[in-house]
């Protein structure tokens, strides 16, 4: 049930954006909100959203060998997120956007077993709490009276804050445990819609992890395993 919160989360925040600015073009009509707005050489803001970890695994091609082991599948789990937002404007179509942010959520891994002609599951939960450091370009298209669209794309550094804790390491000895860092590429496209005191955005972005995050521990959960990379949507919404 959880990992539908973001879905319905984006249609009730959806639907608010569209009345806010149907209210605006009715009230106003066709005039123009902060309209010295983009001129601005740098400005600030917070994001708040909604994500859902998972992984991108690789296999051993004989890791059926492993423990009468049947197949390992990645499960996608729901959490959020915070950020604080810095934009430079580099000119009128490009800015450079640093948003440092934090994510907080779980990934988990369904390992299924071949047991006298039965298939057995077993799930290993990870914990992750990431500490995002994003540099992004954003490229947006001119402006459409109250509303612009955007791509964007850059690199992030990420550190697990999760596998830092001694505690986790303790309790999590006998499952897959992640390294700390990790580099990943972002994409992303979003809409922003200039209110009459703000800058409203929504935001859909995909991260990608570079590194291979398994820690081996030579246990039947991490020997079938040739790679585990971090891979995350997310939904955010900006205030700026």
């Amino acid at each position: 049930m959880l990992r539908f919160i973001p879905f319905l989360a984006f249609i009730i925040c959806l639907s608010a954006v569209q009345n806010t600015f149907a209210q605006i073009y009715s009230d106003n009509g066709n005039v123009k909100n902060l309209q010295r707005y983009d001129i601005n050489p740098y400005h600030f803001g917070f994001t708040l959203g909604f994500n859902q970890m998972n992984f991108a695994v690789s296999k051993f091609k004989d890791y059926r060998k492993i423990d009468t082991l049947y197949t390992v599948t990645p499960q996608s789990e729901s959490g959020f997120n915070i950020g604080i937002v810095s934009n430079l404007r580099l000119g009128t179509f490009w800015d450079l956007r640093f948003i440092p942010s934090l994510y907080f959520g779980e990934r988990r891994l369904l390992y299924s077993y071949l047991y006298k002609n039965k298939i057995i599951n077993n799930f290993q939960s990870i914990e992750s709490n990431l500490l995002d450091f994003p540099l992004l370009f954003k490229y947006k298209s001119a402006r459409m009276t109250n509303t612009r669209v955007y791509v964007l794309a850059g690199g992030a550094y990420t550190l697990d804050l999760a596998s830092l804790s001694k505690k986790t390491q303790e309790l999590n000895q006998a499952l897959v445990r992640l390294k700390r860092d990790d580099f990943t590429y972002q994409i992303g496209v979003g809409f922003d819609f200039y209110l009459v005191y703000f800058k409203l955005s929504t935001e859909l972005k995909m991260e990608f992890g570079t590194q291979n995050l398994l820690k081996r521990d030579n246990n039947i959960f991490d020997n079938s395993i040739n790679k585990l990379q971090s891979k995350m949507l997310v939904l955010s919404f900006t205030f700026e």
